[in-house]
């Protein structure tokens, strides 16, 4: 017997609620795990030079494109988006790039959610950072930079959706192409638990974009919800403990059409046709960010989530040491490395100069780039220094295309 939408949220709290008892928090408890958590996290960090480094592979792209096609208002601009523009990114990160044209170089442009959309991959040999290359990806560009301005009204949404992430990369269940949680979908999850806790920490979307949904609209609408969560005291370890309990409590709901509405706030009613677990689109509210999810692979996701939840009342019982649990959590080489000294003022220069253009193209500072196309044959780019060759010459090693489902930021990690 199907159940009516007040049924399913009434069975989705009741389930929540069991599963809470399941799995007692203790203070100290707590406490401790808060400490693992936020080691972890600065461990786990990207340094200055990482966000240099993709900063600075941006304004090389650019620099070529501009080379190639003229300083004309018209020319083709590369932007990052994805994780690094969320600020949620790790060392080993890919970088998500979109080419924009101006008016009048495309016309037509739609999303086709259904489509297989071919992307390049290539990796910068200097740096290691391994790219993804998509064609008038604003759909992407719009949603990190909309995620990266909500991570502004509380700390907690940036450090829970990085570990988070950081938690599904270590169980291999972080790869849309598998058929697994997309990063948007984990950073969707961990935005929609934050939004209903009691007191909520992060306001429903809705009220967000009033105005629209155009960032630099929304950035004025954010402002007024800067001490929006300030109620809530929650710790880290509180909310991941609670999320991993919300998610798994709902297993069984899904497939009866529970989903996750950033839009609203809360949780709502919808059957599509991939029913595994189902995150609105927060722009687009007729798409699920986690469609591509499989039979099999919900199952192993949920059994990793069990067996979090298990490690954690392990580690609560006195069972597991600190270092054990952090491993099981996000893998050994997690405790393989010697925390470094946070250096917070040069992090948050970091993060003040991440590429989330509000105002248009921004002009970016050009490098010296003259005569780049006889360079081309000759010597290539490196990092942030010239060196000899592209792939050809042994400088650039780009990937093949590609037929991944892309259908903006979500499809990739």
């Amino acid at each position: 017997m199907a159940l009516s939408q007040t049924e399913l949220l009434n069975e989705a709290k009741k389930l929540e609620l069991q599963g809470l008892k399941k799995y007692p928090i203790s203070p100290v408890f707590i406490s401790k795990l808060d400490t693992l958590l936020n080691d972890a996290y600065a461990i786990r960090r990207p340094k200055p030079i990482d966000y240099h480094n993709r900063r600075d592979l941006i304004r090389i792209l650019n620099a070529i494109t501009k080379e190639l096609y003229g300083n004309s208002g018209n020319s083709p601009v590369v932007e990052g988006f994805g994780s690094f523009v969320m600020d949620m990114f790790s060392i080993g990160s890919d970088l998500d790039l979109s080419v924009n044209f101006g008016e009048g170089h495309v016309i037509g442009v739609q999303a086709i959610m259904t489509a297989r959309v071919p992307i390049i991959k290539f990796i910068d040999c200097g740096t290691g950072i391994e790219c993804d290359l998509s064609v008038e990806n604003r759909d992407g560009i719009q949603k990190s930079q909309i995620l990266h301005l909500v991570s502004g009204i509380d700390e907690r949404f940036q450090k829970l959706s990085f570990l988070m992430k950081a938690w599904a990369k270590a169980h291999n269940i972080n790869s849309p192409k598998d058929r697994t949680l997309s990063s948007l979908s984990i950073i969707q999850l961990v935005a929609f638990h934050l939004q209903t806790r009691d007191p909520p920490i992060i306001p429903p979307f809705c009220t967000l974009f009033e105005d629209g949904t155009d960032p630099v609209i929304v950035v004025k609408r954010v402002k007024n919800y800067s001490e929006y969560g300030k109620g809530n005291k929650e710790s880290l370890a509180d909310l991941f403990i609670t999320l991993l309990v919300k998610v798994a409590s709902v297993e069984n709901l899904w497939q009866k059409g529970l989903c996750a509405s950033l839009y609203q706030g809360s949780w709502t009613s919808k059957l599509w046709d991939t029913p595994y677990i189902s995150v609105e689109d927060f722009t687009d509210l007729s798409q699920n960010v986690a469609r591509a999810v499989g039979r099999e692979q919900f199952k192993e996701i949920y059994g990793c989530i069990h067996s979090s939840l298990c490690h954690l009342l392990s580690f609560s019982d006195g069972h597991i040491q600190g270092h054990q649990l952090v491993d099981l959590l996000f893998g050994s080489d997690s405790v393989s490395i010697v925390p470094r000294q946070i250096d917070t003022e040069s992090n948050d220069e970091s993060k003040a100069n991440l590429p989330v253009p509000l105002n248009g193209h921004q002009t970016k500072r050009m490098r010296v780039s003259k005569g780049l196309k006889e360079k081309q044959q000759g010597e290539g780019w490196r990092g942030g220094q010239q060196t000899q060759g592209w792939k050809q010459h042994g400088n650039w090693k780009k990937g093949k295309e590609e037929n991944k489902p892309m259908a903006g930021v979500e499809e990739h990690n």
